[in-house]
């Protein structure tokens, strides 16, 4: 049996993140209903090493669901030192987050479901990325370049609705781009 308090080795932990990036981008073109053979070549393993990983596809999605989150959270400060302007690290951040939204192909089905597990995510999204995107946007305000009446909690949700598109023709970026712009001081 594994030493639960024993931390994964560094290979693991490498291997781990490759399977669950695999798992997201076969989420993003079928669905999260998508086949675990898809995954697992996508990945380059074998159907058992996903299983042995995560025994059910609800512990799938939800560490890919954990995964990508934390990817976006930890984006926002690396933006933010890297980028000429605040409001510049805000928007290529506000573009990683519609990237996370808009490739939840299924997944409000799954969190629907009767899966204890899924209980969590929401609170756990909102726990790790508000202060990310409150972090982002105070920067941009006390930089002079955006108002400061916007909430962060706020402006998320004004992007997710936009992502929620009714068909396949619909691309939310230039709509989002606008509500980003709208941001500006004038």
């Amino acid at each position: 049996m594994k030493d639960m308090g024993r931390p994964k080795r560094a290979d693991a932990r490498r291997n781990e993140a490759a399977l669950l990036d695999a798992a997201a981008a076969v989420f993003v073109t079928s669905g999260v209903e998508a086949p675990v053979r898809d995954i697992a070549a996508k990945a380059q393993v074998g159907t058992a090493t996903i299983y042995r990983h995560f025994p059910t596809r609800a512990d799938l999605i939800i560490a890919v669901y954990r995964h990508q989150v934390q990817a976006c959270a930890q984006a926002g400060p690396a933006l933010l030192a890297s980028n000429e302007t605040a409001y510049a690290a805000l928007r290529q951040w506000i573009d990683l987050f519609v990237d996370f939204l808009v490739t939840k192909h299924g997944l409000a089905a799954v969190l629907r479901s009767d899966n204890a597990g899924f209980d969590t995510l929401h609170a756990y999204f909102l726990d790790r990325l508000v202060p990310v995107c409150a972090h982002l946007l105070d920067a941009a305000a006390d930089a002079g370049e955006i108002r400061s009446d916007v909430r962060a909690l706020q402006l998320m949700r004004g992007v997710g609705n936009l992502c929620v598109g009714g068909d396949h023709d619909y691309d939310p970026r230039q709509l989002v781009e606008l509500l980003i712009e709208g941001l500006r001081q004038p």
